[in-house]
C-alpha cells in the first residue's frame, strides 16, 4: 500500500519542512514564482523517492533546483533521483563541498560494503552519485521569480564547506549541520572545532529574534537554540585551548577537561583541536 502520510509542513510563507525518521533528516522547500527549490536530498535513491513523491503529494509547483548543504552523503544521496524524477536542474553547493564531495562518497560506499549487517547498506551501495554544477566560494544570490534566496558559506564548523540558506522575506534560516536538534553537532574527522563557535556568530547576524531555523536534523528551533549551541561550542573551543597552553597532552585532555557534552563525542574535536592549534599555543609542561 502506498505510504501517503504528509510529510511537508509549511512553517513561513511558501518555506516547507519535511522530517524524516531515518538519521532525523531535514528536507527544505523554498517555493517562488518560477518554482521549488530543495534544500538536501537525503541519504539513499530509495529513500529520494519517497521524497519526490511528498514533493508531487504537496502540488506547491514543479522542482527546479537543489541545495547540498555540505558533502556528507546523508545531505545529496538523493540528487541523482530527484534529476530522474523531475528533470535536468542546477544543483547548488560551495567549491569546497563540491571538490570534496566524490572522495566522502567513496569513503561512505567503502564503509557499507564492508558493514554487511546494516540494515540500509544495500539501499545506500545501490544509490547513484551526482555532483553538484553551480558553485559558489563565499556567497551567492538565486533568484526564484518573485523572491531571492541566499546562499552563504558563513566559514569553517561542522565541514570545511558547510553553507547556509536565508530565506529574507519569509525570516527563514536553513543551517545545515552547523545547527543540530536531534543531538548535538556532529564533530566528525573533518570538522573544525576551534573555528565552529565563530562561524555560527556569523549565522546567528544573519538572524532577528523571530527567524525560523531549520537544523540539518531534528525539529525546527529558533536563535536561541542556536545561541545556546553556540556557547557549547565556544565551550568545547576554550578547553582545548586551555588544556594545550597548560601542557596538557592531547592523550589525556579528554579525560582532563571539563566538558559540556558527553566524553565520547569528543574524541575527533579534541585531536583536530590540538592539531588546529597555533605551535606557539602547545606548551610543553613546566617542569
Amino acid at each position: 500500500m502506498p505510504d501517503d502520510t504528509p510529510r511537508f509542513t509549511e512553517v513561513a510563507p511558501r518555506v516547507w519542512v519535511a522530517h524524516y525518521d531515518w538519521m532525523h533528516v531535514n528536507i527544505t522547500l523554498v517555493g517562488g514564482s518560477d518554482g521549488l527549490l530543495m534544500v538536501d536530498t537525503h541519504g539513499s535513491a530509495a529513500e529520494a523517492r519517497i521524497v519526490a513523491d511528498d514533493v508531487r503529494r504537496l502540488g506547491a509547483g514543479p522542482l527546479t533546483g537543489l541545495v547540498n548543504t555540505h558533502e556528507h552523503w546523508d545531505h545529496h544521496f538523493g540528487n541523482a533521483t530527484m534529476v530522474e524524477q523531475f528533470g535536468d536542474m542546477p544543483i547548488h553547493a560551495t567549491d569546497w563541498a563540491a571538490e570534496h564531495m566524490e572522495v566522502s562518497s567513496a569513503h561512505t560506499f567503502e564503509k557499507y560494503e564492508q558493514d554487511t549487517a546494516h540494515p540500509r547498506r544495500d539501499e545506500i551501495l545501490a544509490t547513484t552519485l551526482r555532483l553538484p554544477t553551480r558553485t559558489f566560494s563565499s556567497a551567492v544570490q538565486l533568484d526564484l521569480g518573485d523572491r531571492a534566496v541566499e546562499l552563504i558559506h558563513p566559514g569553517r564548523g561542522h565541514t570545511a564547506g558547510d553553507l547556509v540558506v536565508r530565506v529574507p522575506d519569509a525570516d527563514v534560516l536553513l543551517g545545515g549541520d552547523l545547527v543540530e536538534e536531534s543531538d548535538p553537532p556532529f564533530i566528525g574527522d573533518d570538522s573544525w572545532p576551534l573555528e565552529w563557535p565563530l562561524t555560527l556568530d556569523l549565522v546567528l547576524g544573519l538572524m532577528t529574534d523571530t527567524t525560523v531555523v531549520v537544523p540539518g536534523h531534528g525539529k525546527v528551533i529558533d536563535k536561541e537554540f542556536v545561541q545556546d549551541q553556540r556557547t557549547e561550542l565556544g565551550v568545547i573551543a576554550e578547553t582545548i585551548r586551555d588544556l594545550a597552553s597548560r601542557g596538557v597532552p592531547q592523550s589525556e585532555a579528554l579525560a582532563a577537561g571539563e566538558w559540556p557534552w558527553e566524553r565520547e563525542r569528543l574524541g575527533s574535536a579534541v585531536r583536530l583541536g590540538y592539531e588546529h592549534l597555533p605551535r606557539s599555543q602547545k606548551r610543553l609542561p613546566l617542569i
